[in-house]
């Protein structure tokens, strides 16, 4: 028996429940994968809920774990047993799911399966922020927010490999210890932030701000910045930035703002295969820690939308099937 989650019309968490599907069959391109488990990301609420538009009954779900039952034709690289992951899939809220060869990536026998379905979102996010959207260099002074978040955590760890001083921000006692834990150099409130960023830098300003929040912080962000430094904007937690002139670039020191998103990092397979790799490599090698908050039946998959809109949940959620 093959099973989902749907949702048959938008609403709150109750929406969801589990129903029989039909086993997949992989086409073309294709693989057929066991889903040892799921990511629960907050997209999938907010599909559910009707504020992003999709077509019911629905089967949410973009990131999850487990292992090729079955490989469509013109498939290459991949056979029945590898274990493989992804950020790019779809109905991942199942026991069973189709996916384009093209946007799997490979899983080390090391990790283990909570682990791997963990991975994808947050982690291909904290590579591309380091390596692509702006090149850490040993050194750096970088300013991140909500450090002991899914995201943060993990960028945390790989701003440390890269030999950069990590200014972050938490908002409870708790969370701030798992920021430290995770390698933060300087955990501050919120309000802190602008002293902080002068007592280090001497002045000077941070290399590059990765903010998250967008409106509350994007004002800070820019002051906090060195001549030519670099804002990446990667997220609008508290809201989207209003419109900006862009003379205020030139006032705060010729610096730059960019807006990436996941989906234009991991253009090609071999992109993909670099991110992945690195990735699960380091976590392999006990390089990368990669904190799961909660797991829960798929049955349950209510109770996660519920306890994820809440915010009192720290790092992944996962379905397991």
């Amino acid at each position: 028996m093959t099973y989902a989650v749907q949702a048959r019309e938008p609403g709150g968490p109750d929406v969801l429940e589990v129903a029989e599907i039909e086993a997949p069959r992989p086409g073309p391109g294709q693989l057929a994968v066991d889903v040892a488990a799921a990511g629960v990301n907050f997209i999938e609420t907010y599909q559910r809920a009707g504020v992003y538009p999709v077509s019911y009954p629905f089967v949410p779900g973009s990131e999850a774990a487990g292992r090729v039952t079955a490989v469509g034709d013109g498939v290459s690289g991949f056979a029945v047993g590898d274990r493989v992951a992804t950020a790019e899939g779809s109905a991942t809220y199942a026991s069973a799911m189709l996916l384009d060869a093209e946007r799997a990536v490979r899983v080390p026998d090391e990790v283990p399966d909570d682990v791997a379905a963990a991975v994808p979102l947050q982690g291909f996010t904290a590579h591309y922020l380091v390596n692509s959207s702006y090149d850490v260099a040993e050194g750096d002074v970088v300013l991140t927010y909500a450090g002991a978040g899914g995201v943060g955590g993990i960028l945390t760890q790989l701003l440390k490999l890269r030999g950069a001083t990590v200014i972050t921000t938490t908002s409870t006692p708790e969370k701030a210890a798992l920021a430290r834990e995770a390698g933060a150099d300087h955990v501050v409130g919120y309000d802190d932030v602008a002293a902080t960023v002068d007592e280090v830098t001497g002045g000077r300003g941070v290399d590059a701000v990765y903010d998250g929040v967008g409106k509350d912080t994007f004002d800070g962000s820019l002051a906090a910045l060195k001549k030519r430094g670099t804002l990446v904007l990667f997220g609008g937690a508290s809201g989207q930035v209003p419109p900006v002139d862009l003379q205020r670039l030139n006032a705060a020191g010729s610096v730059s703002v960019t807006r990436p998103k996941l989906a234009d990092f991991l253009l090609t397979p071999e992109e993909r295969a670099w991110r992945g790799g690195e990735i699960y490599g380091l976590v392999a090698g006990g390089q990368l820690t990669i904190r799961v908050g909660g797991s829960y039946p798929l049955a349950e998959a209510a109770r996660a939308h519920a306890d994820l809109e809440s915010r009192a949940t720290t790092g992944k959620l996962l379905l397991i099937p």
